[in-house]
């Protein structure tokens, strides 16, 4: 298969211009959806693809904005897993990799080259991604950084949200380090958001692992501490009048459920279409939040980068 030429700005959602000490490099959540359950759909989105290309677009406001305050913010294309193949492999495996190596992989660890090679000089940085950009995000913690441990040792955090992170995998990569707290730098973030109903379903989700940790992105807590909705800086919410993006108190507040690995939340999903709906309970559950981990916590996170990338730079 031809390989994405990323020296090529169209190669990518977006390509800064360099006015931050840091950078992001962020990985795109499947936006290849309905399209893959298409009669003949491959298991692969194409660099063409409309649907994929408009997803990210929507996915970059309203998630990859959440570090541009403070960075730099490059986040190439890539060649994802469709939906409906992820689904596959997961009910296979339960894991996505075996979806995620080749294509998508391959093309991620390119954009990666090219980035460091070319474009970062020698800045700090934070990867982040949400949900197949956080699968993708976490292969390449284990096995890009482990052969890169020079560039490793600039990266300010790993924002891996809407993917579990699990002890074991912790375990068995001992120089990750997952989160301690608000402000802990090289360190690993990750969560999942759920709603009361898929603990009381005990619901499967694709994005939850046995012995899943996530922190609490209200309070930084790594218990079962509840965080209040009047700890929450502002939900990132669309303006019904005007279709714009706006900051709204919505009322979401957030408690890790261990036995889970999640983050309960009682906000409320934001609807869906009916197929988009369905097809959401089938693969996060019959009261998921997983469309939410970044836009219900959203100044949180904005907040929370700037924490992070100060203590990076004080220990300098």
């Amino acid at each position: 298969m031809k390989t994405i030429d990323y020296s090529q700005t169209t190669s990518w959602c977006r390509f800064p211009a360099i006015t931050k000490d840091v950078d992001t490099f962020y990985i795109f959540a499947t936006e290849f959806i309905m399209g893959s359950f298409a009669e003949g759909a491959p298991d692969y989105g194409s660099l063409d693809n409309e649907e994929m290309i408009a997803g990210m677009e929507v996915e970059y406001l309203g998630h990859a904005t959440a570090y541009a305050d403070s960075t730099n913010v490059f986040a190439p294309y890539y060649r994802q897993s469709g939906l409906k193949y992820a689904g596959e492999v997961f009910a296979r495996d339960k894991s996505l990799d075996a979806a995620l190596f080749g294509t998508p992989y391959d093309d991620i660890t390119a954009s990666l080259d090219y980035y460091f090679e070319h474009y970062n000089e020698g800045r700090p940085f934070i990867i982040a991604g949400h949900s197949q950009g956080s699968a993708l995000v976490k292969l390449v913690l284990m096995r890009y950084f482990k052969e890169h441990p020079e560039r490793y040792k600039r990266m300010v955090a790993a924002y891996v949200i809407g993917y579990a992170v699990t002890k074991e995998e912790l375990a068995a990569y001992p120089y990750l380090k997952f989160a301690t707290g608000e402000s802990d730098a090289g360190v690993i973030v990750s969560w999942n958001t759920e709603g009361p109903g898929n603990v009381e379903a005990n619901a499967p989700t694709v994005v939850l692992l046995p012995n899943a940790i996530s922190i609490n992105p209200l309070n930084w807590k790594l218990d079962e501490t509840y965080a209040p909705a009047s700890m929450n800086l502002g939900s990132l919410t669309v303006n019904e009048q005007t279709g714009e993006p706006e900051i709204s108190d919505i009322g979401a507040d957030a408690k890790i459920n261990l036995a889970r690995g999640s983050v309960i939340t009682n906000a409320k999903a934001v609807p869906m279409p009916e197929e988009a709906a369905k097809i959401a309970a089938e693969f996060f559950g019959p009261d998921g939040r997983h469309g939410e981990d970044y836009t219900f916590y959203y100044n949180n996170i904005k907040a929370n980068v700037a924490k992070r990338i100060a203590t990076y730079m004080a220990s300098r």
